[in-house]
């Protein structure tokens, strides 16, 4: 690189609900909290993410959050839930896309937007980052940038991602995955 030349990062993108925070089972379907109630951040998420803030990596949270797009839950409530994960976890940017998913657009996963737009402001190299998600979408939205894919399996009544680098129970198993390349 040249003088001046923006540093190439590596990143783990980080889906919310599922792997750092508690996702509602129904049906078995994983779904969003609704409330502040409901918003919990999984116990193993701080220990996890820190291993891999240690390790150099960007930690970047891209979520589909359609309740938002369907007027079930707040803009407000949706920014108090991201103030409390990033007070809690040493991430370093929250990207969060409010389509529903009755009407998608390029940001939505599967789509990639939410990796460009991530990958252009912190210079990311995809091929040195990882994806971690409990739905086959977020992996899928990894392998669109060549990023590898993290499947962490919740066991939701759906069908799991089949281009996903590694399987998980967890962000821990996720993480030490991720460390040992």
């Amino acid at each position: 690189m040249g003088v001046g030349s923006p540093q190439i990062n590596k990143a783990v993108f980080l889906d919310r609900d599922g792997v750092l925070t508690r996702s509602l089972v129904r049906q078995g379907k994983g779904y969003a909290p609704r409330t502040l109630a409901e918003f919990e951040i999984l116990p193993e998420a701080a220990e996890a993410c820190q291993k891999l803030k240690q390790a150099g990596y960007l930690l970047i949270v891209v979520t589909n959050q359609p309740d938002v797009g369907r007027g079930l839950i707040s803009p407000e409530t949706l920014e108090e839930m991201h103030r409390r994960l990033g007070e809690a976890l040493p991430l370093d940017e929250i990207i969060g896309c409010t389509d529903p998913s009755e009407k998608p657009g390029p940001r939505r996963k599967p789509a990639p937007g939410m990796l460009l737009e991530a990958a252009e402001r912190w210079h990311i190299d995809f091929g040195r980052s990882f994806i971690v998600g409990d739905r086959k979408g977020d992996i899928d939205a990894g392998h669109a940038v060549s990023c590898r894919g993290i499947f962490i399996n919740r066991n939701y009544a759906e069908p799991p991602p089949v281009n996903s680098w590694a399987a998980c129970n967890n962000l821990i198993e996720a993480a030490e995955r991720i460390l040992q390349g």
